[in-house]
């Protein structure tokens, strides 16, 4: 099969080139490859806070030490912000080799693969910032009906640094779902018939 003498292979679109949608893929390329340093910034910055926070208070002649590994929530928030770091990286550095050579043809495959990778860290991020944010909740303010005390009264710095690191993981968790619309837009455009006949990287 060919197109204008060019080989292409079943499953990849061709490149329309007109001037003003090069333009309008370059502004897409741009906000994927920001975006994806956004969410591997604050991916980091969130596992860091809550990794390296800790508090211990002295009750009588007992010693208790507060840490993330605690609060289950807290685990599963690290390990999802970690994952979403790393992803993202390898992303990253997909769209910074693709912005610096170009390209001419987009493979079905590898659109449908980069669209269920970033739905599939959407979920988990949001997931996680959904599940913490609740244990955080019940910390702050406990639950009397089931005689759960107010952690955060006793251990207040801890409880601090978990926000801060919780509040992280939220801005990567809605950038990662920007994200993922970004790509679903850069993946189902490819099916849009004639009139929309362009491909992006």
């Amino acid at each position: 099969m060919s197109y204008l003498g060019v080989g292409i292979s079943p499953g990849t679109v061709p490149v329309y080139h007109s001037t003003d949608m090069k333009v309008f893929d370059r502004k897409v390329r741009i906000t994927e490859l920001v975006l994806r340093c956004v969410i591997l910034g604050l991916g980091l910055l969130a596992v860091v806070l809550i990794v390296t926070d800790s508090q211990v208070r002295v009750f009588f002649t007992l010693e208790k030490k507060a840490k993330f590994t605690d609060m289950k929530a807290l685990v599963f928030l690290v390990v999802a912000n970690g994952l979403a770091a790393g992803y993202s990286l390898i992303q990253g550095l997909r769209c910074a080799v693709s912005m610096i050579k170009g390209s001419v043809l987009f493979k079905k495959p590898l659109a449908w693969a980069i669209f269920s990778g970033d739905q599939v860290m959407a979920y988990i991020t949001v997931a996680a910032v959904a599940a913490a944010a609740q244990s955080a909740v019940f910390a702050k303010m406990g639950q009397p009906e089931l005689q759960w005390m107010k952690i955060c009264n006793m251990y207040g710095k801890f409880c601090n640094q978990v926000g801060e690191g919780l509040a992280s993981a939220f801005l990567a968790s809605i950038s990662m779902v920007i994200l993922s619309c970004i790509s679903a837009f850069s993946l189902f455009r490819l099916y849009g018939g004639s009139k929309t006949k362009n491909a992006y990287w």
